[in-house]
């Protein structure tokens, strides 16, 4: 006996067999393994889910060159005012010393990195072909993502822990 298991974004429609409605026979009157599928089964690795339509190859490219465009804009934006307020208020990189100027200059390179690796990511050129566009630019996408959060809470944190001005 199956249902439909609420789930997590793309495997919202996947059946899954529940052991708890688990009849102990299949349908067909065989005995049933532990897991709920017939013993006939037993041994055969489980097939993979299937995915959902939206998260197909070609949906999941679009997806990302769409919204990618628009991160790309706002980690420039969110870049430039950050910068912008730093510099107006007289706060120059020179004032951080030791340590503090080693995690600056790094999460600076990490942040800067994340800047292209978001903009390649939502740029509408197709390298190669769709499954392969689609497994680059999700990992770009989400390494991109990672790399401007930690990059720019170090940063900010070296800015903090340094002078005032």
């Amino acid at each position: 006996m199956s249902d439909t298991t609420p789930g997590f974004g793309s495997y919202s429609s996947v059946r899954t067999v529940s052991s708890a409605k688990a009849s102990p026979t299949s349908p067909a009157g065989q005995a049933a393994s532990p897991a709920g599928r017939p013993a006939s089964l037993a041994g055969q690795p489980t097939p993979a889910p299937e995915l959902h339509v939206l998260m197909s190859p070609e949906v999941n490219v679009q997806r990302i060159m769409q919204t990618g465009t628009v991160w790309f804009v706002a980690v420039v934006l969110a870049v430039g005012v950050v910068a912008s307020v730093l510099l107006a208020s007289g706060w120059r990189p020179a004032l951080l010393t030791g340590g503090l100027a080693v995690i600056f200059w790094v999460a600076s390179f990490l942040v800067a990195l994340s800047v292209g690796l978001i903009g390649w990511s939502g740029c509408p050129i197709l390298e190669v072909d769709v499954p392969t566009a689609d497994r680059n630019k999700t990992l770009t996408m989400q390494l991109g993502t990672m790399l401007f959060i930690v990059g720019g809470a170090a940063a900010l944190l070296a800015i903090m822990l340094g002078p005032a001005s």
